[in-house]
């Protein structure tokens, strides 16, 4: 038998670690808040994006590998190494992002507050007349609400809820008592409905006094004729991710499940512990025990715990003036102004490709309240994945039921963390009138589709929208997205039947120009791919540009590799996840993967084969992943209007184009931020779309300039997050002697180490988590 090292299995593996690969992603989005070049509460800003995705990638993520523990099931990471080992390593890659997030905040932006009209103070820094506006805050607003929760044999432990700030007090009575000596364990949860920071007027500057400092200085009136030994800030991870149990038995109460699912949720295992410096021993013991977690659990934070928080500064009043504004949305260009008023009538005749946030949602969600009014709409049918607060597209449906059409929703019930949202307005709905579905059984619908039937003379016309984005007004303004509007009988053919599978019993053969999943959506992928290494076979054009949020399914993956050793020129814009190597001899010389982080969260799916000089372009809901494939109800749709493919291709040259807010992808699976070349000029894509024009498209030659031609290779440089050779913690693997392919289901090597300690089980069923979508 062979021994190798994991960093040796690693580098070997022709997959990167999905999760590790997370983990660079969030570090690109701090590499914005290190940007020099943005204002300090911009920086700030995304700041508290990367603590809001850590948040959910603990809570869902590595919630999810210790379902696999508690329950007792087999996962092998895409890397190869098994459960523990691989733990061990992502935890060892969360603490060194955790490190380099919190130096970005104290060392690099904290010195900055001054001069930008803010700072955050402690008790001790503010006057005495700041003081005691503090003290009153306390005294008539915090102090009632405060609940200290003793831990000894009379009281059990109490329940501390998720992502809270929690004071962990311990005590000892005076000399003089009748309990001299003993110390207590004291916990005091601060409540999720006060504001993370007190805030104060000065003359020059805004101050911002975090909630915690206030109750520290005042814990001695919740702890009367005691001594405080010490009194420790922390705060607590719980395993967010939960599933139905579901059944073919159609009778299944997906609300009951999913609001026990949420109670559930509030009681999972502890995951993370996040904690001041010097906690007390006996602090930490009784931590550790209770929630059996081990050192690879806790991050200390020497600095400001939850820096989420730092929204409350981003969007105070004062300082709006100093967040960069995005521009206002351009007129689709394929939607003439004017003809947004009548878009029945426009769309009998023509088809629109929108571009969200360049161009807006209005037309869509004014189709939905034009829909409401008009007395030819007989019924409105319409998925429903996340949506807005105050939505009008749930008024619009609203609307139109009250005015006797039909209305036919799908809300999906299990779109995480807008689970309530939708059980709250999906009864609404119901109770309007509306045709209200809550899911599908074993699958979770992240389709987004929209469908209009209107009597029009003798006939009836099928209004359809199809599109990458979910039907909210707020993200469609920094969420980008491609959607389509078209009344092209094929598209409603194709729509009406996949209405009918997802709310009846239907499974029909085929669809003209739609891929859907579950049913084939990565057997017709992967078919175009391979026609394309045909056609490079045979010396024909060929070329790949996919764009799209993850990319993590194996299957397509080999699939890719196939085709680049094929000679297929592939380009791939992967805004997260990308398990793919790029760039390893014999396996992916001719593929190059970027990602775009930047002012917008880039949303949209683009697929475009070139298909020996006749394009092949599909938009729409899925990413390439497992859960896309098999899990979920999604659907792409292929764009066959001329002037929309030419759009749509124009999206994708500007998205190669862009050298301002690009990272490319090397082998290592380490990213290097992208620089204009000698000469270039400065090209944000970010920007460049509010001024194209068909002039711009006509020199989009995407095939020509990035397909033909072959990109600079990854540039040398410093990376933005650790490579694979800085992850190597020295486990050792016993492998057989003879080669074998690490593919995470057959052979599985086996760890030479000491065994773990017992975990006891949570309550959390054991399920395969999804992705964080929420940045």
């Amino acid at each position: 038998m062979k021994l190798f090292k994991s960093s040796d299995l690693i580098r070997k593996s022709k997959y990167i670690s999905r999760d590790l690969s997370w983990l660079r992603f969030n570090y690109r989005v701090l590499d914005q808040a290190r940007d020099s070049g943005r204002s300090v509460l911009d920086r700030l800003r995304f700041l508290g994006i990367t603590a809001s995705n850590l948040d959910e990638f603990f809570m869902i993520r590595v919630g999810s590998l210790y379902n696999y523990l508690d329950y007792g099931k087999l996962r092998v990471d895409y890397s190869g190494l098994r459960e523990l080992p691989f733990r061990r390593k992502l935890l060892d890659f969360a603490h060194r992002f955790v490190h380099d997030q919190t130096q970005t905040f104290t060392q690099e932006l904290r010195p900055l507050f001054t001069k930008s009209g803010f700072d955050i103070l402690g008790v001790s820094e503010l006057t005495e007349v700041e003081q005691k506006k503090a003290d009153g805050y306390f005294k008539n607003t915090v102090f009632p609400l405060l609940t200290p929760m003793v831990y000894d044999s009379y009281h059990g432990f109490p329940l501390m809820m998720n992502q809270l700030l929690v004071f962990g007090v311990v005590t000892r009575m005076n000399p003089e008592g009748p309990e001299e000596g003993q110390e207590r364990l004291t916990f005091v949860q601060i409540p999720a409905n006060l504001a993370r920071f007190f805030e104060l007027q000065r003359k020059d500057r805004v101050i911002f006094v975090p909630i915690e400092e206030i109750v520290r200085a005042n814990l001695e009136k919740l702890f009367r004729n005691v001594d405080i030994l010490s009194a420790t800030l922390m705060r607590i991870t719980r395993n967010g991710d939960f599933t139905l149990e579901e059944s073919d038995d159609i009778d299944v109460d997906f609300i009951q499940e999913i609001q026990l699912g949420l109670k559930t949720r509030k009681r999972g295992r502890v995951v993370r512990l996040e904690v001041e410096p010097d906690a007390s021993n006996l602090l930490m013991n009784v931590l550790k025990e209770r929630w059996k977690i081990d050192n690879g659990n806790v991050f200390v934070i020497n600095g400001l715990i939850d820096l989420k928080g730092l929204n409350q500064i981003v969007r105070h009043p004062s300082f709006r003036d100093k967040l960069p504004r995005s521009m206002s949305p351009v007129q689709p260009l394929s939607l003439p102004p004017g003809a947004d008023e009548n878009l029945f009538e426009y769309l009998k005749h023509h088809d629109v490709l929108l571009h969200h946030p360049y161009n807006s949602i209005d037309p869509v969600v004014k189709l939905l309240e034009q829909a409401a009014e008009d007395p030819h709409v007989l019924g409105i049918k319409q998925t429903i994945y996340r949506l807005a607060d105050d939505s009008r597209v749930s008024a619009a449906l609203l609307k139109a039921a009250e005015n006797g059409k039909h209305v036919s929703v799908l809300f999906e019930v299990k779109a995480r963390f807008d689970e309530e949202r939708n059980i709250r307005e999906g009864t609404k709905l119901e109770k309007a009138g509306c045709f209200v579905i809550y899911g599908v059984s074993k699958y979770k619908t992240h389709t987004k589709m929209a469908m209009i039937i209107r009597k029009e003379g003798e006939k009836v016309t099928r209004y359809v929208h199809i599109g990458s984005g979910n039907y909210n007004e707020a993200t469609s303004r920094f969420y980008t997205d491609v959607s389509l509007l078209t009344t092209n009988d094929v598209y409603g053919h194709d729509v009406s039947e996949f209405f009918n599978v997802i709310t009846g019993h239907s499974q029909p053969d085929d669809y003209e120009y739609l891929i859907t999943a579950p049913k084939d959506m990565r057997q017709q992928l992967i078919q175009l791919i391979r026609d394309e290494a045909r056609n490079a076979k045979k010396g024909q054009p060929a070329g790949i540009v996919m764009k799209m949020n993850s990319l993590e399914d194996r299957d397509v993956i080999d699939e890719l590799y196939k085709a680049s050793k094929a000679g297929v020129p592939i380009r791939l814009i992967v805004r997260g996840i990308c398990c793919l190597r790029p760039g390893r001899p014999g396996l992916s010389e001719n593929i190059e993967v970027r990602s775009i982080v930047g002012e917008f969260l880039e949303h949209t799916r683009l697929f475009y084969f070139h298909h020996a000089g006749h394009p092949k372009l599909y938009s729409g809901s899925a990413d390439v992943m497992v859960r896309s494939f098999d899990r979920r109800i999604e659907a792409l749709f292929l764009i066959v209007n001329p002037q929309l493919m030419r759009e749509a291709i124009n999206i994708l040259y500007f998205n190669l184009k862009d050298n301002y807010n690009t990272y490319l992808m090397r082998e290592d699976g380490a990213y290097i931020k992208r620089q204009p070349a000698e000469g270039e000029p400065l090209f944000n894509v970010h920007k460049e779309f509010y001024f194209k024009n068909y002039g711009l498209m006509s020199d989009s030659a995407l095939y020509d300039d990035y397909l033909v031609k072959k990109s600079a290779d990854v540039p040398d440089g410093e990376a933005v997050s650790p490579s694979e050779d800085s992850l190597i913690a020295g486990e050792e693997i016993v492998l057989p002697d003879e080669d074998v392919e690490i593919n995470g289901v057959l052979e599985l090597p086996t760890l030479v180490e000491t065994p773990a300690e017992p975990l006891a089980p949570g309550p959390i069923p054991p399920v395969i988590a999804e992705d964080v979508e929420n940045v």
